[in-house]
C-alpha cells in the first residue's frame, strides 16, 4: 500500500513534487523523493548516546566527537565558497575519518554506520544551499507537539483546520517578529497596515 501511495505522490501534476528532502533518517521518509540528505545533528547525537566506562575508550571517544564536528565545520564553510576542488577533497577526507578504527568496538560500528550514509550526509556538496541540519523544522512543530500533549486532538475536521491555521500564523508571526495579537487585531478590525504574511515572507525571499 506505500508503494503505491509514494507512485502516485511522485505522479502528482497540481502540486509541485518535492525532488530533495532533508530528514533525520526515519524509514519513512526513504523513496518518497529523488535525494535525500541526512541530517548531521541526529547523526551526531548517537555519538553523544554511547557511554563508555573505560578511561581509554572515554578519551578516544572524545577525540573522534572533536574530528567529527571538525569535519562538520569545514562542510559549513564549503556551504559559504564551494568549489571542485573542495567537494574532492571533503569527499576523500570523510572516507578517511568514517573508516577510522578505533578499537572500541561500539564506537567502531557507529563509524561504520555513517560512513554507510555517505552519500546523503555529504548531498550539500552537490547541492551547497542544503541546510546541514533539520533542527528548524523540528522548532517549528514544537508548539504543535506542545500542544497535543495538553489537549490531545480535536474532535472534528474543523477544529483541526482551525486548530492548524491559528497555529500556522502565530509561528509565522514570531519568525517575522511581528506580534500576533497585532495581526489578528488588524484583521478583525479591517485595517491591514499589517501587510499579509505571505508578502512579507515573498519580499524577504527576494532580497536572500
Amino acid at each position: 500500500m506505500r508503494g503505491y501511495a509514494i507512485a502516485s505522490y511522485h505522479q502528482e501534476e497540481d502540486y509541485p513534487v518535492i525532488r530533495t528532502l532533508l530528514s533525520d533518517d526515519a524509514p519513512q521518509y526513504k523513496l518518497l523523493t529523488e535525494n535525500l540528505a541526512l541530517c548531521w545533528v541526529h547523526d551526531g547525537r548517537h555519538y553523544k548516546k554511547l557511554s563508555p566506562i573505560v578511561p581509554y575508550n572515554v578519551r578516544i571517544l572524545e577525540e573522534f566527537r572533536d574530528r567529527y564536528w571538525e569535519y562538520y565545520r569545514k562542510l559549513l564553510a564549503y556551504k559559504e565558497a564551494p568549489s571542485e576542488q573542495l567537494e574532492l577533497s571533503l569527499s576523500a577526507e570523510f572516507d578517511t575519518l568514517f573508516s577510522s578504527e578505533t578499537g572500541y568496538a561500539v564506537l567502531d560500528e557507529r563509524i561504520s554506520r555513517t560512513k554507510a550514509k555517505k552519500g546523503s550526509l555529504l548531498l550539500v556538496l552537490k547541492f551547497p544551499e542544503l541546510p546541514l541540519h533539520n533542527n528548524a523544522s523540528e522548532l517549528g512543530a514544537r508548539q504543535q507537539v506542545r500542544k497535543r500533549d495538553v489537549s490531545l486532538h480535536t474532535m472534528v475536521p474543523e477544529g483541526t483546520k482551525a486548530n492548524d491555521t491559528f497555529l500556522s500564523i502565530v509561528e509565522t508571526c514570531k519568525k517575522l517578529e511581528i506580534n500576533c495579537y497585532d495581526y489578528f487585531l488588524e484583521r478583525i478590525r479591517r485595517s491591514f497596515t499589517i501587510p499579509p504574511l505571505a508578502r512579507i515572507i515573498a519580499e524577504i525571499a527576494s532580497k536572500q
